[in-house]
């Protein structure tokens, strides 16, 4: 399988430590290491320095060079502006197509999330690939167990219990909401049918390929030309050209909000998820390491110190 990683977003939301010249997912957050390089020594020894690439703007590239030396250079998927994850997931899997053919597993995570707990998320990655590659479903969304009702996440409704991989549940997928209403969310948490979206899935780029040309076709138009240039020596002028031209949107709202729940299947575990992604969310990660880690706080000193600054601007 192959691990596709998103390292291109600008990290607004978690101003100031994030800022558009050295977004979050580059900036140190537990021992003196990023979300980003956290999120590849994560999966490094499982899959390979080979398997696995990361999307990410052009202007990000000596950050990752200097935090991702042990990655292939040929392994960076380079967006030549900034156009939404719509774009970025699309010329990432017209890569995918063009180096491995339709049917390859491949896992879409994030750079700027943290996992506390590896094995958990490891063992989720195979159990969703072996769900894609015995063609029990063409995409399979990987959820974190709810701890708390959290209205600054989305959620995934599951559906009814479709089988068991070593004693792990699988479902059916129902439905997404994106960071309902508190009250709501108590409900949902209570009732132990939804958990908590992480954005991560195993999928193949068959099925991306099928998901654009029927749901955004003009994009998938233009990401065949940009397709057809691959390891051609016009690759960049075009890509240049036509990268720019493609509509910024979400990839949620683009692609997933279409999929069939007849070609899906939701796995979830307590791996530790969380999104650092506002202040707030960092606050509570940098807590539940101050624990985890009997009061020690060298780790965090930094993400502590900028929170609290923060709050007294």
């Amino acid at each position: 399988m192959k691990i596709i990683i998103f390292a291109g977003g600008t990290g607004r939301r978690l101003w100031p430590i994030s800022r558009t010249v050295s977004p979050k997912q580059f900036e140190p957050i537990i021992d003196s290491k990023s979300t980003v390089q956290l999120t590849v020594n994560r999966v490094l020894e499982t899959y390979g320095a080979e398997n696995i690439f990361v999307s990410t703007n052009e202007r990000y590239m000596g950050a990752l060079n200097e935090q991702l030396p042990m990655l292939p250079e040929a392994n960076f998927i380079r967006e030549p502006a900034r156009r939404d994850l719509a774009a970025a997931v699309g010329l990432a899997n017209t890569h995918m197509l063009h180096c491995f053919g339709p049917v390859e597993p491949i896992a879409i995570i994030w750079g700027d999330n943290y996992v506390t707990e590896e094995p958990t998320f490891l063992r989720l990655l195979t159990e969703a690939e072996w769900l894609i590659s015995s063609r029990k479903a063409r995409i399979t969304f990987i959820g974190e167990t709810a701890r708390f009702a959290n209205s600054n996440l989305g959620w995934i409704e599951l559906g009814e219990k479709k089988g068991e991989l070593a004693g792990r549940p699988y479902f059916a997928f129902n439905s997404w909401l994106y960071r309902p209403p508190m009250e709501e969310c108590r409900k949902m948490y209570a009732s132990g049918d939804y958990i908590w979206n992480t954005g991560y899935f195993v999928t193949t780029p068959g099925f991306i390929r099928e998901a654009y040309r029927a749901f955004q076709p003009s994009m998938w138009a233009q990401l065949q030309k940009i397709g057809q240039a691959i390891s051609q020596p016009e690759y960049q002028a075009k890509l240049n050209v036509l990268y720019e031209q493609l509509e910024v949107a979400s990839f949620d709202e683009a692609i997933v909000q279409h999929v069939s729940p007849s070609e899906a299947l939701v796995l979830h575990g307590a791996m530790g998820w969380s999104d650092p992604g506002t202040l707030y969310a960092l606050r509570n990660l940098s807590s539940r390491q101050l624990r985890q880690c009997h009061g020690s706080a060298d780790h965090t000193t930094q993400v502590a110190s900028a929170y609290a600054w923060s709050k007294c601007k």
